[in-house]
């Protein structure tokens, strides 16, 4: 006899199919580049968030084979326990310094950071605010917090700002994407804290998608941004920085009490420091980037180009590495898809709930390892398949 509980999760998965949502796994062999090996076929891929083409740069390989000599492979407890290695350290003061902050505390990714810091800044006697297209990470951290959990209408301030005139909490805390992973916009970082000043609000801007991309690499902070003691500043790590984790920088006691109270970095155990030590030479690829980043949004320009006069789709207006182009119907993206990878071309179909019911899309993203070439043939490929 079928167990009750079992059979409502078949239920669920059949649901799940018949809708055209069920999402199933690839498997990859060999390094991250502009074309990957999957299920054993090589495809130009349009799906990293490598933006910089870190994920196998020899600088990286080299900084990984030499830390493994001097540290092993695992950091074999928590931070505070015995795990924070020198490596950990010299990343940590290293990326402070390089994002315009006092100080930085490194955790395992940008989820387990967001379940950690807003917690340990908001509680029950707090009122979180929230852009309603933050990412995941950011929603389950709010609710785990136990706060008063607000939503305001995707980059919608003056919502936004009678939300918080009407707060009585006694702590207040705005979270934001600052480059939002679906969409490819950015939130606007003065204007929201300027919200933060006239409410007394901690500003919280997870910069997933911006940090070694925007502006000098620095990321989506303005000057005025990092030098505020009431923004807190994430940056995850295995995007544009090409391996793994994620760091938060904030103003020194800000990260103290993190030390003390995100659960997410007391109680885990540390990331191998082999990983920090990569990172510390990802930083220096970062500063020394700008070839990189000029050759990134020259294919980001040479794309919406391309595919202005696409006869369907809705390219979504984004000057990110993120480039959506809207289907609106499940069957129809997912057919769309496996149209270009038939062409040898490996776009990812995003569906609800990622995304609101409707707007399905492809989630083009674009590296500095892409040329001039590939992305011709992935608009001669859109507009041939749409």
């Amino acid at each position: 006899m079928t167990h009750a509980a079992l059979a409502r999760l078949q239920q669920g998965l059949a649901k799940a199919r018949t809708e055209h949502l069920a999402r199933t796994h690839t498997v990859r062999d060999g390094r991250s580049g502009a074309a990957l090996e999957i299920d054993g076929e090589t495809l130009l891929a349009f799906c990293s968030n490598d933006y910089l083409g870190l994920a196998a740069d020899p600088a990286l390989v080299a900084a990984a084979h030499a830390a493994l000599e001097v540290c092993g492979v695992g950091a074999g407890a928590a931070h505070l326990v015995s795990g924070q290695h020198r490596y950990h350290h010299e990343f940590e003061t290293a990326f402070a310094r390089f994002v315009g902050k006092p100080a930085a505390l490194l955790f395992s990714s940008g989820y387990q950071a967001n379940l950690g810091v807003i917690p340990a800044l908001a509680g029950r006697r707090s009122e979180v605010f929230a852009d309603r297209l933050n990412h995941a990470s950011l929603v389950d951290g709010a609710q785990l917090s136990g706060a008063a959990f607000t939503r305001y209408r995707h980059l919608d301030l003056a919502q936004l700002e009678g939300q918080l005139a009407a707060s009585k909490a006694a702590d207040k805390l705005i979270v934001s994407d600052l480059v939002f992973s679906m969409d490819g916009d950015i939130a606007p970082v003065d204007a929201l804290l300027d919200l933060a000043e006239r409410h007394d609000a901690w500003l919280y801007l997870d910069d997933a998608h911006g940090f070694g991309v925007l502006g000098d690499g620095r990321g989506g902070l303005t000057e005025r941004a990092r030098a505020s003691d009431r923004v807190i500043y994430l940056a995850t790590l295995g995007k544009a920085a090409g391996v793994a984790g994620a760091a938060v920088a904030a103003h020194a006691d800000v990260i103290a009490w993190l030390v003390q109270t995100a659960r997410t970095y007391v109680y885990t155990t540390a990331t191998p420091p082999l990983l920090a030590a990569c990172l510390v030479e990802s930083l220096r690829q970062i500063a020394a980037g700008d070839a990189r980043r000029a050759h990134l949004a020259a294919r980001i320009a040479q794309l919406r180009s391309g595919l202005a006069e696409l006869p369907r789709g809705t390219l979504m207006a984004s000057q990110t590495a993120i480039q959506p182009l809207v289907i609106g119907d499940n069957a129809e993206v997912l057919r769309v898809a496996h149209a270009l990878r038939a062409r040898g071309l490996w776009v990812p179909a995003i569906r609800p709930p990622t995304v609101p019911a409707g707007s399905a899309r492809l989630r083009i993203t674009l590296s500095a390892l892409h040329s001039e070439a590939d992305i011709t043939r992935l608009v001669e490929a859109l507009h041939a398949v749409i």
